[in-house]
């Protein structure tokens, strides 16, 4: 069984330019996620997509750089057309895809889902949010009754996808041209894990959580 990890950065970044090479503590923000990805031994390759040689300055060892398609920085361009061209130049059994802009994912989180995965027990996994809270969906309540109102710890818990990993066979994408398949298992991720980088505003609370992580001396 041969498993890939697929890390896509782009440099050219249109809402906050530059984003993925921020400084974020000590390190730029890219280096996060290489590190983490590093330490998962279950992973036989793993790659950085990217089309700017200058990224490999920033790649540790154990990172492989692999240059894609300019085409592919294109603003219009889906995150599936990306997956869809990775898999055309690399083969293998199961897919782990990360991002830069999730740089508080935990490698922990990551190999459990994997694990799930590779056991055959689940044909995809991803990184998810549980909200215990009054929600709603298109004017309605989704998870309780407003005539019988429970606490909060009563409440059916909401999922919400926070992108920071997807993990897939790629029987699963061929299949469906999806990251997610009909069995996936849920990794329910703490709020650290969940911060995505995608405006000036989170880039400002990321460097919160940065700082918080430096002084507690917290391991991401």
């Amino acid at each position: 069984m041969k498993i890939v990890s697929l890390i896509p950065i782009k440099l050219n970044n249109q809402r906050l330019p530059g984003k993925n090479l921020l400084p974020l503590g000590k390190r730029p923000m890219c280096d996060y996620i290489f590190e983490t990805i590093k330490e998962i031994e279950e992973i036989h390759e793993k790659y950085v997509y990217c089309s700017d040689d200058s990224i490999q300055k920033y790649l540790p060892k154990e990172l492989t750089y692999l240059r894609r398609d300019p085409y592919l920085d294109g603003f219009q361009v889906k995150g599936l057309e990306i997956i869809e061209y990775f898999l055309q130049d690399i083969r293998a059994d199961i897919y782990v895809l990360t991002h830069v802009t999730q740089p508080f994912t935990k490698a922990d989180s990551i190999r459990k889902a994997l694990l799930k995965v590779m056991s055959g027990e689940n044909d995809s996994a991803f990184s998810a949010v549980e909200i215990q809270d009054y929600c709603w969906y298109q004017g309605k309540p989704l998870n309780y009754d407003m005539q019988d109102i429970v606490t909060t710890q009563n409440l059916e818990p909401v999922y919400m996808e926070t992108g920071a990993f997807y993990i897939f066979t790629r029987d699963v994408f061929e299949r469906y041209h999806q990251r997610i398949g009909k069995n996936p298992y849920m990794m329910a991720v703490d709020q650290f894990e969940a911060v995505d980088v995608d405006t000036a505003e989170d880039y400002k609370m990321a460097q919160v959580v940065a700082e918080y992580m430096e002084k507690n001396r917290q391991t991401v």
